[in-house]
């Protein structure tokens, strides 16, 4: 496993190189403390995981993701001291896919890691029957998805909620259960994460407007996929 932290503190890279190193001691850690040399480093050394500050010299972690996310899907956490609601939701627009807030514990850190990296590897095994519900088709041994004809491309974070969803077509799965399966159980009461990812799902899958017809919202209990 490779991974690239990127903050302009050099503790704050020091303690993640250390817990990374606990947990994975064959991980190579790479380290960058500019949004520039991130960006050079990304194409140079093409990492499994990307760990980001948001307040960066040179350019900030928003445009690092933004950059990024034009041409990789790889895995991508925001570990920031911005705790506000609209710089949280503004790096999951961008494409991240999950956010930590400074000061961090040291088991947290590792269970978001472990979750993104696993909702990256997972190849679910090709005797898995596919998954047809209406015009939605989900092919688990290649994880392609296609509404009609049309081929969709999901981002990991967003294959696993449908997938969960498909898998439960018909029933309501609560927001508690998906943040859980797809996230981790420390991210159970993190609704920005579902409701940003969501919206990009359902964008993806043509699914948009007022009144979504494949994906519904049962309001203040979850989501639930048409059967």
């Amino acid at each position: 496993m490779k991974v690239l932290c990127v903050d302009d503190a050099l503790d704050i890279l020091e303690v993640l190189g250390l817990s990374l190193k606990m947990r994975w001691p064959d991980a190579e850690v790479l380290k960058a403390e500019d949004g520039p040399t991130a960006l050079t480093l990304f194409e140079r050394e093409n990492p499994d995981l990307l760990i980001v500050d948001l307040g960066l010299p040179g350019m900030d972690g928003y445009e690092v993701i933004r950059r990024i996310r034009l041409y990789s899907d790889v895995p991508m956490i925001i570990l920031s001291v911005r705790d506000e609601e609209q710089d949280i939701v503004r790096g999951l627009e961008l494409g991240a896919d999950d956010y930590i807030t400074k000061p961090f514990g040291h088991l947290q850190l590792l269970a978001r890691v472990q979750a993104v990296l696993r909702r990256a590897s997972s190849t679910p095994g090709s005797s898995e029957a596919l998954i047809q519900v209406g015009d939605l088709r989900m092919d688990p041994s290649s994880r392609e998805v296609y509404v009609g004809n049309s081929a969709v491309s999901l981002t990991p974070t967003e294959y696993s909620i449908l997938y969960h969803l498909a898998r439960n077509a018909g029933r309501v799965l609560t927001h508690q259960v998906l943040l859980s399966k797809v996230w981790g159980s420390d991210a159970v009461d993190d609704r920005h994460l579902l409701t940003v990812h969501m919206n990009h799902l359902r964008s993806k899958l043509g699914d948009t407007g007022p009144e979504p017809s494949l994906i519904l919202t049962e309001r203040g209990i979850g989501y639930r996929l048409v059967k």
